[in-house]
């Protein structure tokens, strides 16, 4: 006989096939994005569509600061993610680390050609306004990263090509929607310090994702401002961005521009640049040695990382809060209606009400309601109350009696 399982032993059964199996735990998936709904947590609640289907998703804050730009309903985007299971509504869903319109780098070569048309017609890439490197700098500013291995490759070719130079570093975010920010201020600071006679920005290669920051136009028009030369040596040989055609020099590497900062010393130039390439060749298998090793580990962690329970505790948390604000402010309506309710029948009998159309209450002097003329007698003093207060009166004579015709 087949066992008897409760509804959670099913759906922890169900998310354990969905998480060991490696297909779903690293997909990549294009559609349309649509509801939106950033929750006061920070994560991003949305569904991804094509015609034929559609699935719910989610990004954590986390991943979410890592985007260029806030996704927006009607969006055709590529998520890359694992699929999991949403165990408190037994709901199938994508759990997005990375989110990028489709075709996104098409969008941004787009929007980086635009720029460069911008800028150029501004007049910013110029030839003729750009000034030749100092022949013996005395002080270099360097902007990048303090953790950068580009940073590390600067200070090495500077080191061994010009030792008398002194190295000021402004240390800057190089990725990210904070970066142009970061490295306009680090270009203020160089600015405020005495005797710099040039200025390098540089970080490493990546994609347009990962270098975009330097396509900035407000950087663009500082750095075209700037009191000194600047130096640009972002990326790679075949990588472009803005900062390299408003720059007074473009290098191709980070250590290349470092080189051209300084007197060509040929034999130490050689020195460094063997050095250099036995040491990327080595950093490289190195670093695909450990990515591989980090990949496996990161792969069967996920498989035992508490996680998972986090992730549907805290997205637990988000409905539990719709659901209470939703009973709330039905709870609110249904009182309202029914103090409503109330201050209608009150009103229906108000004796006040009835006053206000003309009629009037004569009350006796010990406050006795006069409802008959068998009541009163002549010289009778009596109170009348109207809708708008009461007066006295006297009774004149007698009243004829009830029967009277």
């Amino acid at each position: 006989m087949t066992d008897i399982l409760s509804v959670t032993q099913l759906i922890g059964h169900i998310t354990l096939l969905l998480r060991e199996d490696a297909a779903l735990a690293d997909v990549t998936v294009a559609g349309e994005l649509s509801n939106a709904v950033p929750a006061k947590s920070g994560h991003f609640y949305f569904t991804l569509k094509d015609a034929g289907a559609a699935i719910g998703c989610v990004m954590w804050r986390h991943s979410l600061r890592a985007l260029l730009e806030t996704p927006r309903d009607g969006q055709r985007v590529i998520a890359q993610g694992r699929i999991d299971l949403y165990a408190p509504r037994g709901q199938l869903q994508m759990v997005v680390d990375s989110l990028q319109p489709e075709g996104g780098i098409g969008e941004l070569y787009r929007r980086f050609e635009e720029s460069k048309a911008r800028l150029q017609a501004e007049g910013l890439f110029d030839p003729a306004r750009k000034r030749p490197l100092p022949p013996l700098p005395r002080r270099i500013g360097v902007i990048t990263s303090a953790t950068a291995a580009a940073l590390r490759d600067i200070l090495h070719v500077l080191a061994g090509r010009w030792p008398l130079a002194d190295v000021l570093i402004a240390p800057s975010l190089v990725q990210g929607v904070q970066a142009p920010a970061a490295l306009q201020a680090a270009l203020y600071a160089l600015w405020r310090v005495p005797d710099v006679d040039v200025i390098l920005i540089a970080r490493g290669g990546g994609s347009i994702e990962d270098l975009w920051a330097f396509n900035d136009e407000g950087l663009a028009r500082l750095v075209a401002e700037s009191p000194v030369p600047v130096v640009s040596g972002v990326g790679h040989e075949t990588d472009f961005t803005i900062l390299d055609f408003v720059a007074d020099v473009r290098a191709p590497t980070p250590s290349a521009a470092a080189a051209l900062l300084t007197p060509d010393q040929e034999g130490a130039r050689q020195e460094i640049e063997a050095a250099a390439r036995r040491l990327r060749q080595v950093a490289g298998q190195t670093i695909e040695r450990r990515r591989l090793l980090v990949e496996r580990s990161q792969q069967a962690l996920r498989r035992r990382s508490p996680r998972y329970r986090i992730d549907q505790q805290r997205q637990q948390i988000d409905d539990l809060e719709r659901r209470l604000h939703r009973g709330l402010r039905a709870y609110l309506e249904r009182q309202r209606l029914r103090l409503q309710a109330g201050e209608q029948r009150l009103a229906g009998v108000n004796p006040l009400a009835v006053l206000a159309r003309g009629y009037a209450i004569v009350q006796g002097q010990e406050g006795q309601v006069i409802r008959s003329v068998a009541q009163v007698h002549p010289g009778q003093a009596l109170a009348v109350r109207v809708s708008d207060g009461a007066f006295p009166a006297v009774v004149a004579s007698a009243p004829p009696s009830a029967s009277t015709p």
